[in-house]
């Protein structure tokens, strides 16, 4: 299987640079997984498609303003820095622009010195090993300092940092947003608890790995990030409980599927626990918990575009995409959605 079978051409203004004013009217593209069979409509509309005894899977973390812009303290050279993943208390591994002048030892200053970050290992692929020191608190100084780490294919400033952010956001710790998630609003998920569909909340820190593009001709020689995950006992007693009693798993995006995969057994059943997963889910893989999923529209050639090809089939996947293309989609962060369903 070749990276280039998950490629398909898609207009530069079809990309979306703002988020809608009401979160749930973007527009949402119904694939039937068997069957290939395509509707659309809006996203408030997914109340039709759910039904009492499903369960619906959500990704509670929350993206931290993880973009840093300071001085280096010998040269006052700019530097950008991106936080990816906390390895201890104030230790963070990060992407820094310009690398070269991040060596080991260069000290970079942040806020005229609120806060001092200090180079201290360079890893294999080019990732800094940062030890950040401050006064206070780390999380009040990085809501100060700090910038949402908006892809690049986002150009537009965003208004408000909190639409980059899923309405059940909980936990600290994401450089990017689970964006499936966006199109909720409060009233809509109280919508869907009314209806009889249960809601089981785990957690997955997505990483900048997630979009990264892959570089390998051949799909199964890419190796995969590694993100940290949580899942309660609760959400697996919810989950279990709902394929026992012949209720669809439904996952609010591709980090809660990649969440609820890694923690499955090989018999289905969830365990709750913690630990870091680099699963790559691409076509041939058998999805242990997952019925269905909501997801936004990916890059071409992404990890992605087969995670969801894997689940529908990639005929089905890639004709849906000319589709949403024909139709004038939006597409990526915060653009329109899919739902795949049986």
């Amino acid at each position: 299987m070749k990276t280039s079978d998950f490629y398909y051409d898609l207009p530069k203004e079809l990309i979306a640079q703002d988020p809608l004013e009401d979160r749930s009217s973007s527009r949402l593209l119904v694939l039937g997984k068997e069957d290939g069979s395509i509707e659309h409509r809006h996203f408030r509309d997914i109340l039709t498609y759910l039904k009492p005894g499903d369960c619906l899977v959500l990704n509670n973390t929350r993206v931290i303003p993880a973009r840093l812009y300071g001085k280096k303290e010998d040269t006052g050279a700019l530097i950008e820095v991106l936080l990816l993943t906390r390895r201890e208390d104030n230790v963070w591994e990060t992407l820094v622009k310009p690398g070269k002048k991040a060596r080991i030892g260069a000290r970079i200053s942040f806020g005229d010195g609120l806060l001092i970050g200090e180079v201290v290992d360079v890893l294999e692929e080019g990732n800094r090993l940062i030890r950040f020191t401050y006064q206070g608190i780390f999380e009040e100084i990085l809501d100060q300092l700090g910038q949402m780490p908006l892809p690049p294919y986002i150009t537009h400033e965003l208004k408000d940092k909190n639409r980059y952010q899923t309405v059940y956001a909980k936990y600290d710790g994401s450089a990017a947003a689970p964006t499936a998630g966006l199109h909720f609003t409060p009233e809509l998920l109280e919508q869907v608890k009314e209806l009889g569909v249960k809601i089981a909340e785990v957690t997955l820190h997505v990483g900048l790995g997630t979009f990264r593009p892959v570089k390998v001709e051949n799909v199964a020689d890419h190796h995969m990030h590694s993100e940290f995950y949580m899942v309660s006992q609760e959400a697996a007693d919810l989950i279990n409980e709902t394929k026992a009693l012949g209720g669809r798993v439904i996952c609010v995006g591709t980090t809660s599927c990649r969440t609820i995969e890694s923690a499955a057994a090989e018999d289905g059943t969830l365990k709750a626990g913690s630990g870091w997963t680099d699963i790559f889910i691409y076509p041939g893989y058998q999805f242990k918990v997952l019925d269905g999923l909501i997801t936004n529209f990916h890059l071409p050639e992404s990890t992605l575009m087969m995670l969801v090809s894997a689940l529908a089939g990639k005929e089905h996947i890639m004709a849906a995409y000319q589709e949403a293309v024909k139709e004038r989609y939006r597409f990526f962060s915060f653009g329109d959605a899919m739902l795949i369903v049986s």
